[in-house]
């Protein structure tokens, strides 16, 4: 099946994009009825994930907490770039995400969405899509 590359624009340093309506449209463009889709991540300082879209507080909770876990200044940190939380929070949420498609449509719960995880930008990133 067909790998399709999707280029996107960040605006902060950390940002949580939705781009379930990019991977369903793709899906629908491929004509898949059952299978999967794989959304990953090339980059070691952003990644996809799962969660809530209905509300956008659970975004900014979820960055604000990150945050919280990852300060972006600690004193022992010894990376030159200076951005090992970033680092770990693409770590924590991981690379890729796996999602099963039935009927054509995403097998997604009511709430869910998927997100591309921004986490040292602003940025111009990558990500892609593999129909299986």
């Amino acid at each position: 099946m067909m790998l399709k590359k999707f280029t996107l624009k960040t605006n902060t340093r950390d940002q949580m994009v939705e781009v379930t309506h990019l991977v369903q449209d793709f899906v629908r463009d491929q004509t898949v009825r059952d299978g999967a889709v794989i959304v990953y991540c090339p980059h070691t300082t952003a990644g996809i994930t799962i969660n809530e879209n209905a509300d956008p507080d659970v975004k900014r909770d979820m960055i604000r907490r990150f945050d919280e876990v990852y300060p972006w200044h600690h004193e022992l940190d010894q990376h030159m770039e200076g951005n090992t939380a970033a680092h770990m929070k693409a770590s924590t949420v991981g690379a890729s995400q796996y999602i099963i498609v039935t009927d054509g449509r995403l097998l997604l719960g009511t709430w869910q969405g998927i997100y591309f995880c921004e986490f040292d930008g602003p940025r111009t990133r990558d990500f892609y899509i593999k129909v299986l």
